[in-house]
């Protein structure tokens, strides 16, 4: 799953298609000196899960409650603003995959029979430690 130029490919049925992204560009501070200073290579990428037609019920659902109504990826880690702008797009198609896995159902499982034996062994020789500790007769 990638970038495109008509979006980000999230999954195979899913890409957030351009149009619906909001891209700005900054400064990005810190070192750097004149170029870092004259070149807008922050990336600010914005997306609004609320308002978008890629997605269907159940996938703005589970977006909603786990991401809020806007993801957001801020990118400044390289000198360059496509470099930067490319890295955002990853990583939103990253965050936006992880949101959308579902996690599969836990089957409830029972102790087995070494570990039941093993818990009450220990169970009956702790009683027996504190039954020896009573002191009964020590007179």
């Amino acid at each position: 799953m990638g970038v495109e130029d008509d979006g980000i490919v999230v999954t195979r049925r899913l890409t957030i298609p351009a149009r619906e992204l909001r891209w700005r560009f900054t400064g990005s501070g810190g070192p750097g000196g004149q170029h870092a200073n004259t070149s807008n290579t922050k990336v600010d990428l914005r997306w609004d899960v609320a308002a978008s037609e890629a997605l269907d019920d159940g996938q703005r659902r589970r977006l909603l409650a786990r991401l809020g109504a806007e993801v957001r990826v801020v990118e400044a880690g390289e000198r360059s603003q496509s470099r930067n702008r490319a890295a955002a797009a990853r990583r939103m198609g990253q965050v936006v995959r992880e949101a959308l896995r579902v996690s599969p159902r836990r089957v409830p499982t029972r102790p087995g029979r070494g570990a039941v034996e093993r818990r009450l062994g220990e169970k009956r020789r702790r009683a027996e430690r504190k039954r020896s500790r009573r002191g009964e007769g020590w007179d």
